[in-house]
């Protein structure tokens, strides 16, 4: 697993309530995130640490650390993808 995300400097956010809007600037696509999504990349834009971003995600949500892994690791494959953000290697 990486340990770091880094946030393409070509992506804007909107929230909009609990829920956020990304706008890639060189795609000129969309993409929307719940509200632990939102937390997930505002964390990853203070500090790029997966692990710090899933520490403090754990503390705030009710959820299991196992399952909360997954999801995160779901959710930044497939911003990567998007060309939202890069991973460390």
């Amino acid at each position: 697993m990486a340990s770091n995300a880094h946030l393409s400097p070509d992506v804007r956010m909107q929230v909009t309530g609990t829920e956020s809007v990304l706008l890639d600037l060189r795609s000129e696509r969309y993409f929307g995130l719940n509200a632990v999504g939102t937390r997930v990349w505002q964390l990853l834009t203070a500090n790029p640490s997966l692990q710090a971003a899933h520490q403090a995600v754990l503390q705030e949500y009710e959820v299991g650390a196992d399952q909360l892994a997954q999801d995160m690791l779901t959710l930044v494959a497939q911003l990567a993808e998007a060309g939202l953000l890069t991973l460390d290697a």
